[in-house]
């Protein structure tokens, strides 16, 4: 009984891997709309999942961490036995979030808003923003962040697989097949 309760936790990770949506939506996180993962869910959510609410067309890459509590809390409650800072966190419509980025208590993110790689957001963030560094700001606008990357696209967004892979091998002179 004690082996089969140690591998549960490496039994829950490989079932958010398998279908990191549907393990979300088990754990309670509220989904609003089309949410993609570009990592594992297991360790984003900690241990308030219900209180985090994801927009329509939200994209979460590798090890983003969305915190709903203050465990700074913790040493202090030898002085305040009922501390406790728990918070929701609202996410809107059209927002990508970078690797590694990570969310504190009670923020709202708006809509169409892009979270920067590394970025840690501890207010709230509002429509069509783009916000990196620690703590995250607003850098510009998501349309003037739109008009920057169009310039310098490749224009391979919408292939996929391979025939993405080979487009690109060429473009940068490689000559390496997989």
């Amino acid at each position: 009984m004690g082996l089969l309760k140690s591998l549960k936790p490496l039994f829950s990770k490989l079932k958010a891997a398998k279908n990191p949506l549907a393990y979300a939506k088990k754990i309670g996180v509220n989904i609003r709309g089309r949410v993609q993962f570009y990592g594992n869910p297991c360790s984003m959510f900690g241990s308030e999942p219900w209180l985090i609410t994801l927009g329509d067309n939200v994209y979460i890459t590798d090890e983003v961490r969305f915190i709903t509590h203050d465990g700074g809390t913790l040493p202090l409650r030898k002085e305040v036995p009922d501390l406790e800072i728990t918070k929701p966190i609202i996410v809107g419509d059209d927002v990508y979030f970078g690797i590694r980025s990570m969310v504190l208590p009670g923020v709202t993110i708006g809509n169409r808003c892009i979270i920067a790689a590394g970025s840690i957001v501890t207010k709230d963030v509002p429509d069509n923003s783009v916000v990196a560094g620690i703590p995250a700001r607003v850098i510009k606008t998501t349309d003037e962040y739109l008009e920057k990357i169009k310039r310098e696209s490749l224009h391979l967004g919408n292939l996929k697989g391979e025939e993405k892979a080979e487009k690109l091998r060429k473009i940068y002179h490689i000559d390496f097949e997989i």
